[in-house]
């Protein structure tokens, strides 16, 4: 396969498995092409147009040598000194074609925070009414967006062209696979406590091997003996989201909230608002979604060699 194959790949799997509905995504995409074809020619110039046919701006193409990917180099975080080490392990007689990062930089960094706005689709799907959902997720996405100006968004894309290394990251279509994944094993077995579902994560391969490296699923608001209730997986849009949307979760009859990480307030709120929070882990969470992508990649395309590094490990299914 070439990077573009594997990148369109990657982009359709992401939208096969997006939690609110494929429908709704080539919605979106649609609105996407009405906007571009109102713009003038100088604003069109200025205009992302991947997002015409990738609804996702946090995964994009890097770097392209155009070479044929058999050998990858997967990592959670893949910055300049993972880059030297692929350089260096192509020294040393390893062959590497692609570097994949599921967390993005370059453009997918600068911009990642556009990718939040399908949290407001997911809320509604949980009962929160959607004007709300759109009100509370715009002031996050603001917020998200101010933070992310400052940063040094090509440091990692410039260290790949300079070492002439294929270079693509892939950050939502992955969390997309989590996050259908878990929901589905929640709304199947219904675990009556929140001890249950915290079980049941403990049964996962990569969460299992998380709790060994001492990074594994915890409870950290409510308590293993409370019913779980409602359940809702939270592992997908970027980001987090608005802290207020958890009084919103709280009424619409959430119980139990099943996420990657939470900050210090979102803890407090979900504390304030009686929900039971469980922290699956957020490496072991992303190795979990690039684990299922890859294995996808591997049933397209043949056979491919991935070296792990940068906390992800290879779980074959």
């Amino acid at each position: 396969m070439n990077l573009t194959e594997f990148y369109r790949f990657v982009i359709e799997e992401g939208i096969s498995r997006d939690p609110r509905g494929v429908e709704r995504v080539k919605l979106e995409i649609k609105r996407k092409r009405e906007e571009f074809e109102k713009l003038d020619e100088a604003k069109r110039r200025e205009f992302d147009q991947e997002t015409l046919r990738n609804p996702y701006s946090d995964t994009r193409i890097l770097n392209d040598t155009k070479k044929e990917i058999r050998n990858i180099l997967a990592g959670i975080d893949m910055e300049t000194p993972e880059l030297l080490l692929a350089d260096r392990l192509r020294s040393r007689g390893k062959e590497i074609d692609l570097a994949l990062a599921h967390h993005p930089e370059g453009r997918a960094y600068a911009n990642f925070y556009e990718v939040m706005g399908m949290q407001a689709d997911i809320l509604n799907k949980y009962g929160v009414p959607i004007n709300i959902a759109e009100d509370l997720l715009e002031k996050r996405i603001k917020e998200v967006s101010r933070k992310v100006m400052p940063v040094n968004h090509f440091r990692a894309v410039d260290a790949a062209g300079l070492l002439d290394i294929s270079f693509i990251c892939v950050h939502t279509p992955a969390d997309n696979f989590v996050t259908t994944y878990l929901q589905g094993l929640m709304d199947e077995k219904k675990p009556e406590l929140v001890g249950d579902a915290l079980g049941l994560l403990k049964e996962i391969p990569e969460y299992k091997e998380a709790t060994t490296r001492g990074s594994g699923p915890k409870v950290i608001a409510g308590s293993e003996k409370r019913r779980s209730g409602k359940i809702f997986v939270d592992m997908t849009g970027g980001t987090e989201g608005s802290e207020e949307a958890l009084e919103k979760l709280s009424l619409s009859g959430v119980g139990t909230i099943v996420g990657m990480h939470m900050s210090e307030k979102h803890y407090e709120n979900a504390e304030k608002f009686h929900i039971n929070v469980v922290i699956a882990g957020h490496m072991a969470s992303d190795t979990l979604g690039l684990n299922f992508l890859l294995d996808r990649a591997i049933e397209k395309f043949g056979p491919l060699n991935i070296i792990s590094c940068s906390g992800f490990y290879r779980v074959h299914r």
